[in-house]
Protein backbone atom coordinates (compact mmCIF):
# COMPACT_ATOMS: atom_id res chain seq x y z
CA UNK A 1 0.00 0.00 0.00
CA UNK A 2 1.44 3.22 -1.51
CA UNK A 3 1.52 6.21 1.00
CA UNK A 4 -0.15 7.98 -1.40
CA UNK A 5 -3.26 5.39 -1.32
CA UNK A 6 -2.75 5.62 2.54
CA UNK A 7 -3.52 8.91 2.54
CA UNK A 8 -6.45 9.17 0.49
CA UNK A 9 -8.22 6.79 2.90
CA UNK A 10 -7.19 8.54 5.91
CA UNK A 11 -8.72 11.61 4.25
CA UNK A 12 -11.71 9.31 2.82
CA UNK A 13 -12.70 8.30 6.30
CA UNK A 14 -12.71 11.32 8.16
CA UNK A 15 -14.54 13.93 5.62
CA UNK A 16 -16.67 11.33 3.03
CA UNK A 17 -17.01 8.14 5.33
CA UNK A 18 -19.25 10.18 8.09
CA UNK A 19 -21.61 11.47 5.51
CA UNK A 20 -22.91 7.60 4.63
CA UNK A 21 -23.46 6.68 8.36
CA UNK A 22 -26.73 10.07 8.17
CA UNK A 23 -29.98 8.65 8.76
CA UNK A 24 -31.31 9.86 5.41
CA UNK A 25 -29.98 10.75 1.97
CA UNK A 26 -29.36 14.49 1.05
CA UNK A 27 -29.52 14.50 -2.28
CA UNK A 28 -28.69 17.96 -3.14
CA UNK A 29 -26.26 17.99 -0.71
CA UNK A 30 -24.24 15.48 -2.37
CA UNK A 31 -24.46 17.18 -5.61
CA UNK A 32 -22.90 20.25 -4.44
CA UNK A 33 -19.78 18.37 -2.81
CA UNK A 34 -19.13 16.12 -5.75
CA UNK A 35 -19.35 18.97 -8.01
CA UNK A 36 -16.67 21.46 -5.91
CA UNK A 37 -13.88 18.91 -6.82
CA UNK A 38 -10.40 20.72 -6.23
CA UNK A 39 -8.93 19.01 -9.29
CA UNK A 40 -9.88 17.83 -12.47
CA UNK A 41 -7.08 16.50 -15.27
CA UNK A 42 -6.26 18.81 -18.29
CA UNK A 43 -7.22 16.98 -21.28
CA UNK A 44 -4.55 15.04 -22.61
CA UNK A 45 -2.33 15.99 -25.12
CA UNK A 46 -3.09 14.97 -29.19
CA UNK A 47 -6.71 14.65 -27.37
CA UNK A 48 -9.94 16.94 -27.93
CA UNK A 49 -12.83 17.14 -25.06
CA UNK A 50 -16.64 17.52 -27.32
CA UNK A 51 -18.61 18.48 -24.16
CA UNK A 52 -22.07 17.62 -26.28
CA UNK A 53 -25.38 18.51 -23.28
CA UNK A 54 -27.85 20.00 -25.58
CA UNK A 55 -31.38 18.75 -25.93
CA UNK A 56 -30.77 17.58 -29.71
CA UNK A 57 -27.48 15.63 -28.37
CA UNK A 58 -29.62 13.01 -26.88
CA UNK A 59 -29.35 9.83 -26.93
CA UNK A 60 -25.49 11.10 -26.93
CA UNK A 61 -25.78 13.72 -24.37
CA UNK A 62 -22.70 13.98 -22.21
CA UNK A 63 -18.98 14.11 -23.07
CA UNK A 64 -16.71 12.68 -26.12
CA UNK A 65 -13.13 12.70 -25.64
CA UNK A 66 -11.34 11.56 -29.03
CA UNK A 67 -7.72 11.26 -29.76
CA UNK A 68 -6.60 13.50 -33.24
CA UNK A 69 -5.25 10.19 -34.64
CA UNK A 70 -8.40 7.90 -36.05
CA UNK A 71 -8.99 5.15 -33.82
CA UNK A 72 -10.87 1.80 -33.66
CA UNK A 73 -12.14 1.46 -30.30
CA UNK A 74 -15.02 3.03 -28.42
CA UNK A 75 -15.64 3.35 -24.88
CA UNK A 76 -18.83 4.19 -23.16
CA UNK A 77 -18.16 5.07 -20.38
CA UNK A 78 -21.23 4.85 -17.42
CA UNK A 79 -20.41 7.22 -14.68
CA UNK A 80 -20.88 6.28 -10.78
CA UNK A 81 -22.96 8.27 -7.76
CA UNK A 82 -25.64 6.07 -6.73
CA UNK A 83 -27.76 7.06 -9.14
CA UNK A 84 -28.57 9.91 -7.94
CA UNK A 85 -25.50 12.19 -7.99
CA UNK A 86 -22.02 12.85 -10.24
CA UNK A 87 -21.68 13.29 -13.91
CA UNK A 88 -19.22 12.70 -16.66
CA UNK A 89 -17.46 16.28 -15.78
CA UNK A 90 -16.40 14.68 -11.68
CA UNK A 91 -15.24 11.00 -13.44
CA UNK A 92 -12.95 12.67 -15.61
CA UNK A 93 -9.97 11.68 -13.49
CA UNK A 94 -10.47 8.21 -14.14
CA UNK A 95 -12.16 8.45 -17.64
CA UNK A 96 -9.74 10.39 -19.26
CA UNK A 97 -6.43 8.46 -18.35
CA UNK A 98 -8.53 5.60 -19.05
CA UNK A 99 -9.24 6.63 -23.03
CA UNK A 100 -5.33 7.42 -23.08
CA UNK A 101 -4.03 4.58 -21.85
CA UNK A 102 -6.26 2.38 -24.53
CA UNK A 103 -6.49 4.24 -27.19
CA UNK A 104 -9.98 4.85 -27.37
CA UNK A 105 -12.26 7.20 -28.26
CA UNK A 106 -14.80 7.61 -25.07
CA UNK A 107 -18.03 9.15 -24.96
CA UNK A 108 -19.22 9.74 -20.73
CA UNK A 109 -22.91 9.51 -20.80
CA UNK A 110 -24.60 11.91 -19.08
CA UNK A 111 -27.49 9.74 -17.82
CA UNK A 112 -30.94 11.02 -15.94
CA UNK A 113 -30.44 10.74 -12.14
CA UNK A 114 -33.04 9.96 -9.53
CA UNK A 115 -34.94 10.54 -7.38
CA UNK A 116 -36.51 12.80 -10.52
CA UNK A 117 -36.00 10.07 -13.20
CA UNK A 118 -35.71 6.66 -11.33
CA UNK A 119 -35.24 3.12 -12.53
CA UNK A 120 -35.57 2.83 -15.63
CA UNK A 121 -34.17 5.96 -16.62
CA UNK A 122 -30.63 5.49 -16.73
CA UNK A 123 -30.69 2.24 -18.03
CA UNK A 124 -33.04 3.43 -21.34
CA UNK A 125 -30.53 6.03 -21.58
CA UNK A 126 -27.67 3.73 -21.56
CA UNK A 127 -29.23 1.34 -23.89
CA UNK A 128 -30.42 4.24 -26.71
CA UNK A 129 -26.48 5.24 -26.64
CA UNK A 130 -25.32 2.95 -27.13
CA UNK A 131 -27.81 1.80 -30.00
CA UNK A 132 -27.56 5.22 -31.31
CA UNK A 133 -22.96 4.25 -31.39
CA UNK A 134 -24.09 1.28 -33.36
CA UNK A 135 -26.68 2.66 -36.14
CA UNK A 136 -23.93 5.92 -36.13
CA UNK A 137 -21.80 2.99 -37.65
CA UNK A 138 -19.36 2.09 -34.81
CA UNK A 139 -19.10 -2.09 -34.87
CA UNK A 140 -20.42 -2.86 -31.78
CA UNK A 141 -17.36 -5.70 -31.66
CA UNK A 142 -14.96 -2.14 -31.01
CA UNK A 143 -17.44 -1.08 -27.93
CA UNK A 144 -16.54 -1.80 -24.34
CA UNK A 145 -19.14 -0.59 -21.83
CA UNK A 146 -17.49 0.49 -18.25
CA UNK A 147 -18.43 2.34 -15.50
CA UNK A 148 -17.85 2.47 -11.53
CA UNK A 149 -19.99 1.99 -8.73
CA UNK A 150 -23.69 2.03 -9.92
CA UNK A 151 -22.11 2.85 -13.52
CA UNK A 152 -20.35 -0.26 -13.25
CA UNK A 153 -23.61 -2.01 -12.25
CA UNK A 154 -25.79 -0.20 -14.72
CA UNK A 155 -23.07 -1.46 -16.98
CA UNK A 156 -23.59 -5.36 -16.81
CA UNK A 157 -27.02 -4.37 -16.66
CA UNK A 158 -27.10 -3.02 -20.30
CA UNK A 159 -25.25 -5.88 -21.53
CA UNK A 160 -28.42 -7.65 -20.29
CA UNK A 161 -30.81 -6.24 -21.51
CA UNK A 162 -29.13 -6.08 -24.83
CA UNK A 163 -29.07 -9.84 -24.69
CA UNK A 164 -32.11 -10.27 -24.17
CA UNK A 165 -33.12 -7.88 -26.46
CA UNK A 166 -31.46 -9.65 -29.13
CA UNK A 167 -28.95 -6.97 -29.71
CA UNK A 168 -25.24 -7.12 -31.02
CA UNK A 169 -22.96 -7.15 -28.13
CA UNK A 170 -19.98 -5.02 -27.73
CA UNK A 171 -16.66 -7.12 -27.04
CA UNK A 172 -16.65 -6.58 -23.58
CA UNK A 173 -16.84 -4.86 -20.23
CA UNK A 174 -14.58 -2.72 -17.62
CA UNK A 175 -16.20 -2.32 -14.00
CA UNK A 176 -14.83 -0.61 -11.33
CA UNK A 177 -16.43 -1.91 -7.93
CA UNK A 178 -19.96 -2.19 -9.37
CA UNK A 179 -22.87 -1.90 -7.46
CA UNK A 180 -24.63 -4.77 -8.21
CA UNK A 181 -27.30 -5.94 -5.54
CA UNK A 182 -29.18 -2.89 -4.25
CA UNK A 183 -30.91 -4.98 -2.29
CA UNK A 184 -27.47 -4.73 -0.30
CA UNK A 185 -27.56 -8.94 1.10
CA UNK A 186 -23.62 -9.56 0.41
CA UNK A 187 -21.87 -10.65 3.48
CA UNK A 188 -18.77 -7.55 3.01
CA UNK A 189 -21.53 -5.40 3.37
CA UNK A 190 -20.95 -6.09 7.18
CA UNK A 191 -18.05 -7.71 7.51
CA UNK A 192 -16.14 -4.93 6.04
CA UNK A 193 -18.38 -2.61 8.01
CA UNK A 194 -15.47 -0.81 10.14
CA UNK A 195 -12.36 -1.51 7.24
CA UNK A 196 -14.02 0.42 4.26
CA UNK A 197 -12.79 3.95 4.00
CA UNK A 198 -15.68 5.71 2.10
CA UNK A 199 -18.89 3.57 3.00
CA UNK A 200 -20.68 2.22 6.10
CA UNK A 201 -22.60 -0.48 5.07
CA UNK A 202 -26.00 0.52 5.92
CA UNK A 203 -26.13 3.21 2.89
CA UNK A 204 -26.82 1.46 0.39
CA UNK A 205 -30.39 0.20 0.77
CA UNK A 206 -31.58 3.27 1.09
CA UNK A 207 -29.56 4.45 -2.29
CA UNK A 208 -30.76 1.51 -3.85
CA UNK A 209 -34.71 2.63 -2.96
CA UNK A 210 -34.27 6.18 -4.15
CA UNK A 211 -33.01 5.09 -7.92
CA UNK A 212 -35.39 1.66 -7.55
CA UNK A 213 -38.83 3.28 -6.89
CA UNK A 214 -41.53 1.09 -6.93
CA UNK A 215 -39.46 -1.25 -8.73
CA UNK A 216 -38.64 -4.46 -7.80
CA UNK A 217 -34.61 -4.04 -5.86
CA UNK A 218 -34.20 -7.71 -7.38
CA UNK A 219 -35.17 -7.36 -11.29
CA UNK A 220 -31.87 -7.82 -13.14
CA UNK A 221 -31.90 -4.59 -14.71
CA UNK A 222 -31.80 -3.44 -11.13
CA UNK A 223 -29.70 -5.86 -9.71
CA UNK A 224 -27.46 -7.72 -12.37
CA UNK A 225 -26.17 -9.97 -9.82
CA UNK A 226 -29.94 -11.86 -10.15
CA UNK A 227 -29.93 -12.00 -13.85
CA UNK A 228 -28.35 -14.56 -15.94
CA UNK A 229 -25.06 -14.55 -17.62
CA UNK A 230 -24.74 -16.71 -20.14
CA UNK A 231 -23.77 -15.03 -23.64
CA UNK A 232 -22.29 -12.52 -22.20
CA UNK A 233 -18.85 -10.99 -23.63
CA UNK A 234 -15.77 -10.50 -21.51
CA UNK A 235 -16.04 -9.10 -18.08
CA UNK A 236 -13.36 -7.24 -16.47
CA UNK A 237 -13.53 -6.39 -12.74
CA UNK A 238 -11.65 -4.21 -10.42
CA UNK A 239 -12.52 -4.00 -6.48
CA UNK A 240 -10.64 -3.28 -2.80
CA UNK A 241 -10.72 -6.01 -0.28
CA UNK A 242 -12.15 -3.76 2.44
CA UNK A 243 -15.35 -2.15 0.40
CA UNK A 244 -18.51 -3.02 1.95
CA UNK A 245 -19.21 -3.82 -1.87
CA UNK A 246 -17.02 -6.25 -2.32
CA UNK A 247 -19.47 -9.07 -2.40
CA UNK A 248 -20.73 -7.27 -5.41
CA UNK A 249 -18.18 -8.00 -7.55
CA UNK A 250 -17.15 -11.78 -6.16
CA UNK A 251 -20.62 -13.19 -6.23
CA UNK A 252 -21.01 -11.52 -10.03
CA UNK A 253 -18.13 -13.04 -11.27
CA UNK A 254 -18.84 -16.22 -10.05
CA UNK A 255 -22.63 -16.58 -11.21
CA UNK A 256 -20.62 -15.40 -14.61
CA UNK A 257 -17.55 -17.58 -15.27
CA UNK A 258 -20.26 -20.46 -14.10
CA UNK A 259 -21.83 -19.81 -17.37
CA UNK A 260 -19.48 -19.97 -19.36
CA UNK A 261 -18.31 -16.10 -19.36
CA UNK A 262 -14.48 -15.14 -19.34
CA UNK A 263 -14.22 -13.08 -16.09
CA UNK A 264 -11.07 -11.09 -15.09
CA UNK A 265 -11.59 -10.70 -11.57
CA UNK A 266 -8.74 -8.16 -9.61
CA UNK A 267 -9.26 -7.91 -5.73
CA UNK A 268 -6.76 -4.96 -5.10
CA UNK A 269 -5.46 -5.01 -0.95
CA UNK A 270 -6.42 -1.90 1.19
CA UNK A 271 -8.03 0.00 -2.29
CA UNK A 272 -11.04 2.54 -1.31
CA UNK A 273 -13.88 2.44 -3.27
CA UNK A 274 -13.37 3.35 -6.80
CA UNK A 275 -9.51 4.32 -6.50
CA UNK A 276 -8.63 4.45 -10.07
CA UNK A 277 -10.34 7.91 -9.88
CA UNK A 278 -7.41 8.72 -7.64
CA UNK A 279 -4.94 8.38 -10.47
CA UNK A 280 -2.69 10.55 -11.33
CA UNK A 281 -1.90 10.97 -7.95
CA UNK A 282 -1.87 7.42 -6.28
CA UNK A 283 0.36 4.69 -8.19
CA UNK A 284 -2.12 1.74 -7.42
CA UNK A 285 -4.56 3.64 -9.35
CA UNK A 286 -2.36 4.09 -12.52
CA UNK A 287 -1.56 0.81 -12.34
CA UNK A 288 -4.91 -0.50 -12.18
CA UNK A 289 -6.09 1.65 -15.45
CA UNK A 290 -3.14 0.27 -17.02
CA UNK A 291 -4.58 -3.25 -17.02
CA UNK A 292 -8.16 -2.03 -17.19
CA UNK A 293 -6.94 -0.44 -20.59
CA UNK A 294 -5.41 -3.51 -21.50
CA UNK A 295 -8.28 -5.79 -21.28
CA UNK A 296 -9.73 -3.27 -23.61
CA UNK A 297 -7.46 -3.53 -26.20
CA UNK A 298 -7.69 -7.17 -25.75
CA UNK A 299 -10.72 -7.90 -26.21
CA UNK A 300 -11.60 -5.14 -28.80
CA UNK A 301 -8.65 -6.73 -30.93
CA UNK A 302 -10.06 -10.29 -30.44
CA UNK A 303 -12.89 -9.22 -31.63
CA UNK A 304 -11.50 -8.02 -34.94
CA UNK A 305 -9.24 -10.53 -35.65
CA UNK A 306 -12.19 -12.83 -35.62
CA UNK A 307 -14.68 -11.05 -37.68
CA UNK A 308 -11.65 -10.55 -40.18
CA UNK A 309 -11.89 -14.82 -39.95
CA UNK A 310 -15.31 -14.86 -40.23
Amino acid sequence: MSWQSALACWVLRRRMRPETGKPAIDVARARALTSKRAWLPKVPPGWRLEERYGQADAPLRGEWLVPDKPSATTILYLHGGGYYFCSPATHRGLVFPLARRSGARTFSLDYRLAPETPFPAALDDALAAYRKLVADGTPPESIVIAGDSAGGGLALATLLALRDAGDLLPAGAAVFAPWTDLAATGASMKTNDGRDPMFYGKAFAPAGKLYTGDADVRNPYVSPLYGRFDGLPPLFIQVGDTEVLLDDSTRVAEKARASGVSVDLEIWPKMPHVFQILAPFVPEANQALERAAGFVRRVTMRQAETAEVS
